[in-house]
């Protein structure tokens, strides 16, 4: 296994993907290609607006009308330009740590207050200015963007272990807020892109339909079936502890069903 290094705060929960991230990240690190602290999290790179440049020439990101992202750094652009878009957007608070998980971005709502698109796709100032909102009170989406540390052409993804997309994607599923057939979407450097053999994926992980990076649009044509649900035996004892109002909602998708 690769060496892990320092910082990997949920390192120990898949050793194989611990070894794995820690290789991308140094790899990021050594070739200059991060930007800032790239550790312990979804890291930031040279190339992210370019990436987002691609991702937007998509059919199915022009046909969205409401698109979920990610919160972290190199999404930036991907936010801005759906809001510049005239998209209403979901983004996540990180970490899901308030009593509410989600805050809508409407570019409408945005321009009256004289809220600048580039300002609002920040995580720091979304949360304060975007429209709090709970799993259940959220729209179908068209689109789904995640964050990635690694990626393979096939469609494999993990982030920073944290296990945030994976719940987030579960519980939409639940209350059917994405389809089958609605698109998942990343936006990585090149350095992220792995061999398929690197990153197995998962029963209960969600495969990529979409990559982009500052060089290529890859479509992975990926043949793994997606999640219909929540794992939640898979979701751990601190992430019911850290995140305010699961508990409830798993008693409450449960009770649905």
């Amino acid at each position: 296994m690769a060496a892990t290094g320092e910082g990997a705060r949920w390192q120990g929960r898949n050793e194989t993907k611990d070894g794995l991230r820690h290789a991308v990240w140094s790899d990021l690190e050594t070739s200059g290609a991060g930007v800032g602290p790239v550790r312990s999290r979804i890291p930031d790179y040279v190339g992210a607006e370019a990436a987002a440049e691609r991702l937007a020439t998509l059919k199915a990101w022009r046909d969205a009308a409401i698109v979920k992202c990610n919160p972290d750094p190199p999404q930036i652009p991907v936010r801005r330009k759906a809001l510049e878009a005239g998209k209403r957007l979901y983004a996540p608070v990180p970490e899901l740590v308030k009593p509410f998980p989600f805050v809508l971005l409407d570019p409408d709502a945005l321009a009256r207050r004289g809220i600048a698109f580039a300002d609002a796709a920040r995580s720091e100032v979304f949360v304060e200015v975007g429209e709090p909102v709970r799993f259940q009170e959220m729209r179908p989406m068209d689109l789904i963007v995640v964050g990635s540390v690694a990626v393979t052409r096939a469609g494999g993804r993990t982030g920073k272990g944290g296990g945030f997309a994976d719940l987030e994607l579960g519980i939409f599923r639940e209350l059917g807020l994405v389809r089958p057939s609605t698109p998942i979407v990343t936006t990585v450097h090149g350095l992220q892109v792995v061999d398929r053999e690197r990153l197995v994926i998962e029963a209960h992980d969600s495969a990529l339909d979409w990559i982009a990076t500052p060089d290529e649009l890859i479509e992975t044509r990926t043949a793994h079936p997606q999640p219909r649900g929540v794992d939640w035996a898979r979701v751990r004892p601190d992430q019911f502890a850290d995140i305010p109002f699961l508990a409830e909602l798993r008693a409450e998708i449960e009770a649905r069903g």
